[in-house]
C-alpha cells in the first residue's frame, strides 16, 4: 500500500491517548535512531513497529523508503493490523513488511514494541544449526529464552503468521533461522535493549568461533542460573530494578546528542 490518494478520515484520539501517542512516536523515533548509529540497519529494509493504546489496534511504523537516520517522531505513519495506514500520510508503507510484526502484535499482548533486524552477526548466528550459546555472561541473558523458526522464504505470506507465532512463544527474542534477529518489548526501550544485547552476544559468539580455538561454555545449570539473575527473577541476594530506565535515560541522551531532530 503507497502514500494515501484517498483521504482517510483522520483518527481522533482523547487527549490523554493523544500525548501517549506523541510520546510513543518520540521514544519509536528514538529507537530508530539508535538501531541506526549502532549500525543495526539494512538501508530502507526492517521494521520496527509499536501499539498505540485504544481499542482501534492502531501501530506506528517506518514510512517505506526513508532512512532509519531520516526517521521523526512526526513522519512515523500509523497503520492497522493489516499494514495499512489509517491517516493521511505522504509516505508510502509496506503491508508486506508488516507480516511479522502484525502477527506478534496480534498474538502477544505484551508485545507493544517488535523490533526486527537483518545483521551481519546477528544473520551468522541464524544460519548456525545450534544458534545461539552460552559463551558469555551477555549470551546467557537469553538461554533457553530464544525462540527459533525455521527459513519459509521470504515473509510475504499471511499463512506463515501461525507458525512465527508458535515457535515465538512467551520468548523475549526470536532467531528467524537463514533470516535475521527479533525482539520484542513491553516499551520501545527494553525491545531496544534486548536487541542491543541479542546483537553484541552474536557478535562475541562470531568473533568467538573465529578464532578457532576451542571454545568453553558453563554447565546448563550455570548458563540457566545466570538467565535467571539477567531477567531479574529473583534469585541473588542483589539485583538491579533502575537497570532498564537508567541505561535508557543514557541512551536518550545519546540520541539528543546525535540526532536532536528526532524527536520532531
Amino acid at each position: 500500500m503507497s502514500s494515501a490518494s484517498t483521504p482517510l478520515a483522520p483518527a481522533m484520539p482523547t487527549p490523554d491517548h493523544a500525548a501517549e501517542e506523541l510520546r510513543l512516536r518520540r521514544e519509536l523515533a528514538a529507537v530508530y535512531r539508535l538501531v541506526a548509529h549502532f549500525r543495526m540497519t539494512d538501508l530502507i529494509f526492517t521494521h520496527i513497529s509499536v501499539r498505540l493504546p485504544g481499542p482501534e489496534q492502531h501501530f506506528l511504523i517506518n514510512p517505506y523508503g526513508l532512512l532509519f537516520e531520516e526517521i521523526t517522531a512526526s513522519n512515523l505513519v500509523k497503520i492497522d493490523l493489516a499494514g495499512n495506514p489509517v491517516e493521511d500520510t505522504p509516505y508510502p508503507v509496506n503491508p508486506a513488511g508488516f507480516v511479522i510484526h502484525s502477527a506478534i502484535h496480534a498474538a502477544r499482548p505484551d508485545a507493544h514494541c517488535v523490533l526486527h533486524t537483518h545483521t551481519k552477526a546477528g544473520c551468522a548466528v541464524a544460519a548456525q544449526r545450534d544458534g545461539l550459546l552460552p559463551l558469555n555472561q551477555m549470551n546467557m541473558e537469553f538461554y533457553n529464552r530464544v525462540g527459533y523458526h525455521e527459513y519459509e522464504g521470504v515473509a510475504l505470506n499471511l499463512d506463515e503468521q501461525k507458525r512465527l507465532v508458535e515457535d515465538l512463544g512467551g520468548h523475549p527474542v526470536m532467531i528467524l533461522r537463514n533470516h535475521g534477529l527479533l525482539t520484542v518489548g513491553e516499551t520501545p526501550a527494553q525491545a531496544f535493549l534486548r536487541m542491543y544485547y541479542l546483537e553484541r552476544a552474536c557478535e562475541i559468539q562470531t568473533t568467538a568461533q573465529a578464532t578457532g580455538a576451542p571454545l568453553t561454555m558453563p554447565s546448563p545449570e550455570i548458563a540457566e542460573y545466570t538467565a535467571q539473575q539477567l531477567n531479574a527473577e529473583d534469585v541473588s541476594d542483589f539485583h538491579d530494578e533502575m537497570a532498564l530506565d537508567l541505561a535508557w535515560s543514557a541512551l536518550l541522551r545519546l540520541v539528543r546528542r546525535i540526532a536532536p531532530d528526532y524527536s520532531d
